[in-house]
Parts: structure tokens; C-alpha cells; sequence
């Protein structure tokens, strides 16, 4: 790891954006945790795959789900990335890839890496159940 950072201090790194900027909206410390060069290697649609493209995005969702809510139920280190696994709940207010606010209540899970270094997050690669979260907002037909 970079700068002798511990596997404990990047899980906390990844965690403070994952509770505090996404969970409570606080863009300033998105500032402070993301590198100006941060790469996202799997952008969602309607973004770009920079810092840019990531502030986007997290906005976006906290304007659909007011109330969006992380829950990280674990997260491992190997070197200096660091693996989360968590379920997004919130209530649909928003508009949200072309859907109207629907007033639902959702929950999807998401798997992502953080790549950490020198105590700044410089990489994204994730995945994300769109498809049960497209369901649940009305935009895809439930498959008995």
C-alpha cells in the first residue's frame, strides 16, 4: 500500500464515502476523498468516467432518493483496493433514467472496488442491480 496506509484506514476511506457523501449528501467531503484524476471504469449511463462523471451521478441519486440510504454489510482489502458489498434503500421523489417519481420504496444491491491511494480515491469498478431497480420503479416488466 501507498504510504504505508493500513487496509483498516482505506476501508474507512471507502466507508466515509459510502455513509457520509452518498448516504448524507456531504459534496464537500467528496471533495476531499476523491483524486482529481479519479477513474471510473465502469460509469453509469449519463456520465462520464471521471470525478466529473461520479458528482453527477451521486447527485442524481440523492435528487431521486432523498432518503438514500447505504448499508454496507461487508467490505474486504487486497492491497490498496477495497471490495464493498451493500444494498441502497430510498424512496423514489425524483426522476430517475427517465422515470417520473414513482413514491416507492426501493432497494438494490451493489457491489464495488475502490482502488485508495495516498488516502484519496483514484479508481471505481462496480456493478449494480439496475435491473431489479428499474423493476421496482415501474421501467421494466417483474419476470414471474
Amino acid at each position: 500500500m501507498t504510504n504505508m496506509i493500513t487496509a483498516e484506514a482505506i476501508k474507512v476511506i471507502v466507508r466515509t464515502n459510502t455513509e457520509r457523501v452518498q448516504g448524507q449528501g456531504d459534496f464537500a467531503l467528496f471533495e476531499e476523498l476523491f483524486a482529481d484524476d479519479f477513474v471510473d471504469h465502469t460509469p453509469q449511463p449519463g456520465t462520464t468516467p471521471d470525478k466529473d462523471g461520479v458528482r453527477i451521478l451521486y447527485h442524481r441519486l440523492r435528487e431521486a432518493f432523498p432518503d438514500f440510504n447505504p448499508v454496507i454489510h461487508w467490505q474486504a482489502v487486497d492491497g490498496d483496493i477495497v471490495t464493498t458489498f451493500k444494498t441502497y434503500h430510498g424512496t423514489h421523489r425524483g426522476p430517475l433514467f427517465g422515470i417520473a417519481p414513482t413514491g416507492r420504496k426501493i432497494q438494490f444491491e451493489t457491489v464495488d472496488a475502490m482502488r485508495v491511494r495516498d488516502g484519496k480515491i483514484t479508481d471505481h469498478w462496480g456493478v449494480a442491480n439496475l435491473f431489479s431497480l428499474m423493476q421496482q420503479l415501474g421501467g421494466l416488466p417483474l419476470i414471474p
